[in-house]
């Protein structure tokens, strides 16, 4: 798995910080902004928590994160792909053939050592049909259909901080699956990294909401986090 952010808006806070002021400021946005040197964190920050805490959230819909994610199961991206505020390109088992043996993810639950022989077996014998489907003309497209959900794809994806949030909340919940839990996880370090003051932001909603309305839990239900 490899996730690596190639994109990132400039002036982030201080382009929330304008969307905010300009929602209850008679002053043009683009004053705004460039009255507001980036060394005034203290002051952005304490009027963008308040305006995200009273849920106007169309205020960080203007900044936009790209990311390059590869090695990642197609289990992993059918999941992430339902996240219909999400931009992707992603590699296409139609026009990309798999001359030699795929690659694929082992989940770490397989650790029988007969399973998981079985399993690697499995995945040889897809490989040897998905190339004698291809010897004898039938389209890539077709030949697909004998891929598992365990080889892995590529993808840009793209999303706004609002939808980064959201992403966060459901997706490092522990009752999400695990590898795309630990792709978002890479994504939120990623963009912490370059805007600390998000941390408090991109965490699974029970941090914030100190309750869990999922149907089934994972047990911190009703506990102080």
């Amino acid at each position: 798995m490899k996730v690596d952010l190639i994109s990132v808006p400039e002036n982030t806070l201080r382009t929330i910080y304008t969307a905010c002021r300009t929602c209850y400021s008679a002053d043009y946005p683009i004053n705004i902004f460039d009255n507001t040197k980036e060394t005034e964190s203290e002051k952005m920050l304490k009027l963008v928590n308040k305006v995200l805490e009273s849920g106007h959230h169309s205020t960080i819909e203007h900044c936009q994160f790209v990311f390059s994610i590869s090695g990642v199961s197609r289990a992993c991206t059918h999941q992430l792909v339902r996240h219909r505020h999400m931009q992707f390109s992603q590699k296409s088992q139609r026009y990309v053939t798999e001359k030699k043996q795929f690659k694929y993810v082992t989940p770490k639950s397989i650790q029988d050592p007969e399973i998981l022989e079985f399993y690697e077996n499995h995945m040889i014998l897809s490989q040897r049909l998905y190339n004698v489907m291809i010897l004898k003309g039938i389209p890539a497209e077709d030949a697909r259909f004998v891929l598992p959900n365990a080889a892995t794809s590529s993808m840009v994806a793209s999303l706004n901080l609002r939808e980064l949030i959201h992403l966060a909340n459901l997706r490092l919940c522990n009752k999400a699956q695990w590898e795309i839990r630990a792709v978002v996880q890479f994504m939120c370090n990623l963009v912490i990294d370059k805007e600390p003051w998000l941390k408090e932001y991109l965490q699974p909603k029970c941090y914030k909401d100190k309750k869990c309305n999922e149907i089934k839990g994972c047990g911190r239900h009703g506990k102080e986090l």
